[in-house]
């Protein structure tokens, strides 16, 4: 395991969120990466959903200390190689492409890739990954799809993402299978608009608490 997976994963342990920052603007996706951290959430995902997205997550990663900052909904080969290059520490990818996940693996970059059945998940396993996304994880069965998962496929870890919220976090944070939850639940755009990044922080403050409450010992 290398420095930046085995920090990766010790961060997930301490606090196993990974909110999602959708942003076309790079000062904005600053100060919201700022107030995540604020919070107590120093894993952070930007989604490629904007023309900026990548300029977004570059501006996170030199302008901001003490986060790990990692690129979202990455589709294809070139966009990994594009946001791994810009200083992308990790890539989440909606589904699971062979090219992508072996251009990440062959760069040692963690990657996430997305999953929702059976066959996804062993053919994430037969690529070598360890831990996929499950996405969406609501609409996919959420918890107990995730059970059924975890019977099969027993060294597997997942990130359900997709319908997570405060609501439910703490049903999936108490699966030993889950590694951590993804969610743009913390970055509402209504209070980014309003630029009301403290409403952000206290999101960050309350999805800690509840996954504290959820494994109050690391697994």
């Amino acid at each position: 395991m290398n420095h930046v997976s085995k920090t990766l994963e010790q961060r997930l342990l301490a606090a196993p969120v990974v909110p999602l920052i959708q942003a076309d603007d790079p000062a904005v996706a600053v100060k919201t990466a700022n107030a995540l951290k604020e919070g107590g959430l120093s894993v952070i995902e930007v989604v490629l959903r904007t023309d900026a997205a990548v300029d977004c997550m570059e501006a996170i990663v030199k302008q901001t200390e003490g986060l790990i900052v990692g690129a979202g909904t990455v589709l294809t080969v070139e966009q990994a190689q594009n946001v791994v290059a810009r200083g992308a520490q990790f890539v989440v990818s909606p589904g699971l492409v062979d090219g992508v996940a072996e251009f990440c693996q062959s760069q040692s970059v963690p990657i996430y890739a997305g999953t929702m059945t059976a066959g996804e998940v062993q053919r994430a396993y037969a690529l070598g990954l360890r831990t996929v996304k499950f996405f969406p994880a609501k609409l996919a069965g959420g918890v107990p799809m995730l059970k059924a998962f975890s019977s099969v496929f027993r060294d597997m870890q997942f990130m359900p993402t997709g319908g997570v919220s405060a609501a439910n976090l703490h049903e999936f944070l108490a699966l030993p299978s889950v590694i951590a939850c993804g969610g743009s639940w913390l970055t509402p755009a209504d209070a980014i608009a309003a630029d009301d990044y403290n409403a952000i922080t206290e999101l960050a403050r309350e999805a800690v608490a509840i996954a504290q409450t959820a494994r109050p010992l690391e697994k």
